[in-house]
């Protein structure tokens, strides 16, 4: 009797380690998986977290647009908070922003960015399958400086839906987002989509690769380009409609601490083969709180 009584313990105690040790190990998934570090104004991450991200951009424009070849260096602060553990409030733009033509003479263009921020809600997570799913909204207030082609219109909604689909190491995030403003001639409307393909082969190297992409769905009457601006500018292009831009990245992270992520991303715009993206690199630090 004290045998088989002994016996019934080993085998509730030992499946019930094993049902523990599942759960854990379908729970820690996400530790795995990174946020995006292209496009990080609209590629929003599907994880609830609460963060800190300081972010580098350089830009470099083709003359196919403005004529010359121009930098671009772009500095800002992104915040998120997550109010429980399915919804969070993101700031997603802000920062200073720098152009400078590469012509004799020509004047470095210097302003703060317009201000961006609103909600994520996780509607859907499955700890099993490792997917989660998040939509998500949030408003831009024109308060840049015009010299850096910001300040215009009255303001626009970015409206995103994303999602992750992790297999253990791999991972899979991708985004679909209309940015909608309220000035149809000082800016234009487009819908984004993106996708990266993460895998885990160490905390300090998680390499990714990336393609985001737009397309410009109304014409502005703000200035005559035939390119939109990709992400931090709107200019309200009055030939961009239609237009379908894209760029293909690169890139690693890299966890120095739990709560701590080092990012770096290599950017090159491959449609049209005269656009506003010829390349861009972006360097971010994620602290988590």
């Amino acid at each position: 009797m004290n045998k088989r009584i002994t016996w019934i313990f080993l085998t509730t105690l030992t499946i019930a380690v094993a049902s523990q040790s599942v759960g854990a190990a379908e729970a820690d998934w996400r530790t795995k998986a990174i946020s995006p570090v292209v496009n990080p104004i609209f590629f929003e991450s599907p994880l609830i977290e609460s963060e800190v991200r300081p972010l580098f951009a350089y830009h470099r424009l083709d003359r196919g647009l403005l004529g010359v070849d121009a930098d671009v260096r772009v500095y800002a602060v992104q915040l998120r908070y997550a109010l429980t553990p399915r919804l969070a409030i993101i700031a997603t733009k802000d920062g200073y922003m720098e152009i400078a033509p590469q012509a004799a003479g020509a004047k470095t263009l210097r302003g703060w960015n317009d201000i961006a921020a609103g909600l994520k809600y996780s509607i859907y997570q499955n700890e099993e399958q490792q997917v989660q799913i998040t939509p998500g909204l949030t408003f831009e207030l024109p308060s840049g400086n015009t010299e850096v082609f910001q300040g215009n219109g009255d303001g626009e909604f970015n409206v995103f839906v994303s999602a992750i689909k992790g297999f253990n190491n791999l991972h899979f995030t991708g985004n679909l987002g209309f940015r909608i403003p309220i000035d149809g001639d000082e800016e234009t409307a487009n819908v984004r989509y993106a996708i990266m393909v993460d895998y885990y082969t160490c905390q300090w190297f998680i390499p990714f690769a990336t393609i985001n992409a737009m397309t410009t769905l109304t014409e502005g009457t703000a200035v005559p380009f035939k390119s939109e601006g990709f992400d931090v500018i709107n200019f309200g292009a009055s030939n961009a409609r239609g237009e379908t831009q894209a760029a293909w990245g690169v890139g690693f992270r890299s966890r120095l601490h739990k709560r701590l992520d080092l990012g770096f991303a290599f950017e090159q715009g491959f449609t049209p083969s005269d656009d506003i993206f010829k390349d861009r690199f972006t360097v971010d630090l994620i602290w988590r709180f």
